[in-house]
This record gives C-alpha cells, structure tokens and sequence, in this order.
C-alpha cells in the first residue's frame, strides 16, 4: 500500500483548484453532484464545496425503492455537514416504467436503467440550478470498466477519476468524511445486498496494487506473477481492461473531412 499513499494536503488543493477551474473556466459559477451516501460522492461533494462554496452547489439524491436506508442516512450528513442545496428525487417510477414493458429483464439490465435514470435528473437539474455536473467515479471503475456509460460514467468533468479507489478512502479520511461511510462496502445501491467487490470477485485493495504495477510502474503481467499475484488474477484484470477500453474513449466518428474537430481551437481561439 504504500506505493499507493498520496500527499492529501497536495492533492486536495489540486482537485479544489481544478474543480474551480473547470466551473468558472465554462463561464458557470455553481454545480450539481450525485450524492449517493457512499464515499465517492461524498468526497466530490466536499470538495466541490471547497471550491465553490456551499450555495453554489446542488446535492441531488436519486434513491430507487430498494435503495439501503443507510444510503440515505450518509448522504444526508453530507448535506448537513456540507450546507450545500439539496433535492430528492425518486427514480423508481422512471425505471419500473421502462420494465413494466420488459418484466423479463435481469439485474444488469435494471441497474443500467437506474445509473442512466439518475444522470437524466442529474442534467434535468443541471438546467435548473445552471451548474455543471460533478463526476464522482474513481480510476479503478474506469480501468476495470465498472461504470454505466451515459449512466454514472457521464459528467461535465472529473476530479477523482486519477485517484484509485484505496486513495479516494485516503483524501476522504484527511477531508473529515464521516468514518462510518468510508469503512463500508462499496456498492452503487443497484439491488438488495449489491456490493462492488462481491461483483468484481476482488477487493478494491488487492485490485488497486495490482493496477499501480500495471499503469503507474508500466510493470509487465510476469513482472506482476513474479511480485507475488495469481497468474490467474492477473490475467482477469488485464482482461477486463483490455475489453471496457471503449468505456474510456469518446465514441469514434468516421473522418471524411480534412480538418477533424479536435482541432477547431486551433482557429476559434483567434476570435
């Protein structure tokens, strides 16, 4: 773990200042965050809030009718703690109206529903409270692909999405989250009894040293073997990386014109 250890001091001005920047760069001064009651969120709460103050950001809670109770109780004291604005909006009738059309539909398929149903109101609030949505995933989900695309994966931009999911725990404790919401099992509350690592088969810890070796140390799958990981294991993850990359790029648009529009600042910015 200790490879894993980051400087909360520096990194906490970072993110403060890049939120800062991101919000008042697009010519807003306010923003909305999911806050779900788990530490993710919380953490891209309190700092958004650092950043911006308290009235300018919007806490919006999204809790389908299976939701964990706990849920609520954490979120609520983010938003106490916090002062933030706050709204509650129910999605269960949005997403038990598209399956009552599709009663045969599995869990991934209705957790899906209920990610993309959480970021409609997201943007549907985005609107009202003209504030630009706050992304809360950590660089774990991104890398293994544990996110919903268009769902929990879609923001206006991301402070936490260079930060492993070990890491965001550490800016958490060193920000005051509440320990109780850092200790418990990660899950995105999809179903009763969800949690992340009992779907991923793996504990966010094992996973985060692993993918400290493979990214930030460019450590090859037998230099990971031969440092003490299952052969196995590490093909798993590799795996899973090699196949969510889509997850992690802008949809590919086909060329037909001799300028792409990557590069229209090279023009624009003369105006």
């Amino acid at each position: 773990m200790a490879d894993l250890n980051i400087n909360t001091v520096e990194v906490r001005k970072k993110l403060v200042h890049f939120i800062r920047n991101q919000v008042l760069g697009a010519g807003y001064s306010r923003a909305v965050v999911g806050v779900s009651g788990g530490v993710d969120s919380s953490l891209a709460c309190y700092l958004t809030v650092e950043a911006l103050q308290p009235g300018n950001v919007l806490a919006v809670c999204m809790p389908y009718r299976t939701s964990s109770p706990d849920s609520r109780l954490h979120a609520d004291w983010v938003i106490k703690s916090t002062g933030v604005h706050s709204l509650t909006v129910s999605i269960t009738d949005m997403v038990d109206g598209l399956f009552t059309q599709f009663p045969e539909a599995d869990q991934i398929r209705r957790g899906n529903a209920m990610a993309r149903a959480r970021m409609i109101v997201l943007y549907d609030q985005s609107v009202v409270f003209n504030g630009l949505v706050v992304g809360t995933g950590n660089k774990t989900e991104f890398l293994l692909g544990y996110t919903t695309l268009y769902g929990d994966s879609a923001c206006a931009f991301n402070p936490l999405g260079d930060l492993y999911k070990t890491q965001v725990r550490q800016l958490a404790r060193a920000v005051g989250i509440l320990q109780e919401i850092i200790d418990k099992p990660p899950s995105a509350d999809l179903w009763v009894g969800q949690t992340d690592e009992d779907e991923l088969g793996f504990t966010y810890e094992e996973v985060d040293r692993l993918l400290y070796l493979l990214i930030d140390q460019r450590y090859r799958p037998q230099d990971c073997i031969e440092a003490g990981f299952e052969a196995d294991f590490v093909r798993e993850v590799i795996e899973r990386m090699r196949t969510n990359r889509f997850k992690r790029e802008l949809p590919p648009i086909a060329r037909i014109s001799d300028r792409p529009m990557a590069e229209e600042h090279l023009y624009l910015d003369d105006f």
